[in-house]
């Protein structure tokens, strides 16, 4: 039995400002080079896998599910893309998962469809994304999946990429219980059994409760990202004065097989600032 899940989001790439080799071939021919901030971002990708994911699994098998928004698209009239060919930012994203999922380590894979926004409608680009990589397909065939349900021994874990978002950090947690009781009364409605533990993403930031349930507790968590300040979040509220954090989790069957999480975060630092 597999006791490890690994699980990343929100890499954006194909993004000025995502997740990105130092040197990308784009379609035309031409090349791209990362920024130092994208270098600064590459390098804990390589120590997150090289060197926090063997001790946090204790060099043991782990299964793979990227939770969302791997590619970055071509979304509300953005200027901020390497390239607004699709094939382009599909081709990064499988240049930097391909040596992960191929990882003797790595048993199984799952993909999880993000935002239309950046993947396409209907998720298509992350559907080509996971096709390409062998994602473990589900019932109908498709590679890439709009939740994921795995029962890792006695427990059961959801996942799903989007989850409500606020501009305050006072109530960064409410949305994440917010999706645990609704999935507790789901479940008691028509009597299926409820998670232990719920993976949200999209936030690009990093919560997580827990409370206590019959079987113990019940987790529920938000995953970093790994993509560095857009545009965008210097507009709401929480992005203008925070900074980005990079980063992703691990979900463990421990002692007496006991759920528990680990996360691994970097902050970007903020910049010092001119002396006048």
């Amino acid at each position: 039995m597999v006791r490890n899940i690994i699980c990343v989001s929100d890499l954006h790439c194909g993004c000025q400002l995502g997740l990105c080799p130092p040197n990308v071939k784009l379609d035309s021919g031409g090349k791209y080079n990362a920024s130092d901030l994208q270098r600064k971002v590459w390098t804990m990708w390589k120590y997150f896998w090289k060197e926090w994911v063997p001790v946090a699994t204790k060099g043991e098998p782990f299964v793979l599910v990227v939770n969302g928004d791997a590619i970055d698209g071509n979304h509300h009239g953005s200027t901020t893309q390497i390239s607004h060919n699709d094939n382009d930012q599909v081709s990064i994203a499988e240049e930097i998962l391909f040596p992960i999922v191929n990882n003797a380590m790595c048993e199984k894979y799952y993909h999880i469809r993000g935002t239309e926004a950046h993947v396409g409608k209907s998720g298509q680009n992350e559907e080509m994304l996971a096709r390409k990589l062998g994602a473990v397909p589900d019932s109908k065939g498709n590679h890439a999946r709009w939740d994921l349900w795995l029962k890792m021994s006695k427990s059961l874990i959801h996942f799903t990429h989007h989850v409500g978002c606020t501009s305050s950090a006072a109530y960064e947690s409410t949305a994440v219980y917010k999706e645990l009781v609704e999935a507790y009364n789901e479940a008691g409605r028509w009597g299926d059994r409820p998670p232990d533990c719920i993976c949200r993403s999209h936030r690009h930031r990093q919560m997580e409760i827990r409370v206590p349930n019959k079987n113990g507790y019940g987790i529920a968590f938000t995953t970093p990202g790994w993509q560095l300040k857009t545009p965008y979040t210097y507009r709401i509220g929480l992005g203008r004065s925070s900074t980005p954090q990079i980063g992703g989790y691990l979900i463990r069957c421990g002692d007496e097989d006991t759920l528990y999480t680990r996360f691994k975060i970097w902050k970007i630092e903020r910049e010092k600032g001119d002396k006048i």
